[in-house]
């Protein structure tokens, strides 16, 4: 009986030490330009002495504000660092910082989609050279840090998941950009929080990319379920995305939620650790070659405008 309540006690112990066990972080200077000195800080619990795999996070905040530091996103770092991952979440250069100032809203509409999509584009490729750099820095010191650098995931929210998304087709396609990463590299798979692409033209992978978790709301104003599409611009959600990755059968997890808006990307990181963890077991870890499509519903909610235009997006993001 002793022997029973002993083990009893040594398994709630263990239960109250995993909860709060202690993690460390570290900040470390990885790229200055011009101006901007951009920081990382790195997750991790020590009792863990194995090489670790590694999820690189990137901030939201319409390419126009966030921290890496937000006390939102500490909770998710610490639970995959309790679970033996290195957590490294990073700062880059906010591109759209002062649109509202740069843009003059009288022009008229044309004009004024064109202002947009200049300084768009120009936020989303700042944003991906520096989650590259930044990968590359943890590369670098993936030896002093115990990293294994053929299990890093990137991973992101709103604004952080269109770099982390756009970071992933930029590699399948070999663009000038991923000149800054190691030769041959590419993430073991990529985490998306209401992410997507920006595409000249039709999005058109020249590879597989790696498997890509989607969570997204299907009434989401801030960042396209779907696409948005004008003249030959176009952003495109993971509804688009997952029948490519489908036509390519390339592996792919894809938890959409009905009538649902921009929370998504963030509600995930409390809600659905079990899903996010599954997913690096089994398609990451696991190298899974299979698709995973689940739908989540919400009682008692009003019904949400589903059809979304660039209008609806410009006013979510910049008051428009």
């Amino acid at each position: 009986m002793k022997t029973k309540f002993y083990c009893i006690l040594l398994a709630v112990l263990c239960c109250l030490f995993e909860i709060s066990a202690e993690v460390d972080r570290q900040t470390f200077i990885y790229s200055i330009k011009g101006v901007d000195t951009l920081r990382l800080d790195k997750y991790e619990a020590s009792r863990f002495a194995e090489t670790k795999p590694c999820i690189i996070f990137v901030f939201g905040g319409s390419f126009m504000s966030g921290s890496r530091e937000a006390s939102g996103y500490v909770p998710f770092y610490e639970y995959f660092a309790n679970q033996g991952y290195a957590v490294i979440a990073i700062d880059y250069r906010l591109g759209l910082k002062d649109v509202q100032k740069k843009i003059d809203t009288k022009q008229g509409k044309l004009k004024l989609f064109n202002a947009f999509v200049d300084y768009f584009e120009e936020a989303v490729s700042m944003a991906v050279e520096d989650l590259f750099d930044a990968t590359r820095y943890v590369v670098e010191h993936a030896g002093e840090w115990n990293i294994d650098t053929r299990r890093i995931t990137s991973c992101g929210s709103s604004a952080g998941a269109i770099t982390a998304l756009q970071g992933e087709y930029e590699i399948c396609n070999r663009t000038p950009r991923t000149a800054a990463l190691p030769d041959g590299f590419n993430y073991a798979g990529v985490i998306s929080f209401a992410g997507c692409i920006f595409s000249e033209g039709k999005v058109n992978w020249q590879t597989k990319p790696a498997p890509i978790l989607f969570f997204h709301g299907d009434a989401d104003r801030n960042v396209p379920y779907d696409r948005i599409k004008f003249l030959r611009f176009g952003l495109y959600g993971p509804k688009r995305l997952a029948k490519q990755l489908d036509e390519m059968q390339s592996p792919y997890c894809f938890h959409s939620f009905e009538n649902a808006e921009h929370e998504i990307a963030t509600t995930p990181m409390r809600q659905h650790l079990g899903e996010i963890k599954l997913f690096l077991d089994k398609f990451v870890d696991g190298k899974a070659n299979s698709f995973l499509n689940t739908t989540e519903t919400t009682a008692g909610k009003p019904e949400l405008k589903k059809k979304i235009k660039l209008k609806d997006c410009l006013k979510a993001n910049f008051k428009y």
